[in-house]
């Protein structure tokens, strides 16, 4: 589905991105771990077409999406919930949601398509006229992520999903990610909580200084003596 080759980008003089080579299968969870500035969330962002890569291809579906716009690649359907949340303060959580369908043409069933949305958040429901920036920290997490789904993604790339939430909140939306899975989404997932990543993850990756050091299965990642000195506090 998602196949990245010989990936590399750069900031001025910094090279964040080195010939990075892996690819997503259609189904998948697959993740990047890594510390903070190996890469990730440049490699996310480079994907969605919001940073140019200084060389490098990505194929998605065989088709180039380093000549594309942003908007055309959520078009074709890459959707990315970002670090951070990012949901639009002064409006309200249906406002946001419907932001989320801006490119979709089949506007005749968005209100399904909400309700969808309501049905895995139910929480969103019950707030659907609340100000964005009133949401806690894990709702306003679900709605970043239900906005996202509005465009129908087949591929979903989450950036940090876990950061600054209250544990109960982590595992809640790691049981959504795990179900988006499961209902036909692939999704492409960066986080700091490396065990909570791979517990899930079809494959992963290790990213250190802009490039992939380690890659294997989940189950091969977590047992990896190497990730777990480094990453797990083993």
């Amino acid at each position: 589905m998602l196949q990245i080759n010989n990936l590399s980008v750069d900031y001025g003089m910094i090279n964040a991105v080195r010939d990075v080579i892996f690819r997503v299968k259609e189904g998948e969870i697959v993740t990047l771990i890594g510390a903070n500035g190996a890469g990730k969330s440049t490699i996310l962002r480079t994907i969605s077409g919001l940073i140019r890569p200084s060389s490098g291809s990505i194929s998605y579906e065989g088709e180039e999406l380093t000549r594309m716009s942003p908007q055309n690649i959520v078009v074709h359907g890459i959707s990315q919930v970002p670090e951070g949340r990012q949901v639009f303060n002064g409006m309200s959580v249906k406002e946001n949601l419907e932001l989320g369908a801006f490119l979709r043409k089949d506007t005749e069933i968005l209100d399904a398509e909400l309700e969808h949305i309501y049905e895995r958040f139910p929480v969103l429901k019950e707030r659907l006229s609340q100000d964005a920036s009133t949401l806690s920290g894990g709702e306003q997490q679900m709605l970043a992520m239900g906005r996202a789904l509005m465009s129908k993604p087949r591929l979903l790339l989450l950036d940090e999903p876990s950061m600054g939430l209250a544990p109960i909140f982590i595992q809640e939306i790691f049981d959504i990610i795990r179900d988006i899975q499961k209902q036909g989404t692939t999704v492409l997932l960066i986080e700091q909580n490396a065990n909570l990543a791979l517990s899930i993850a079809d494959r992963g990756y290790v990213l250190e200084t802009g490039k992939i050091v380690l890659s294997g299965t989940g189950e091969e990642l977590l047992a990896s003596d190497e990730v777990q000195k480094a990453y797990l506090g083993g």
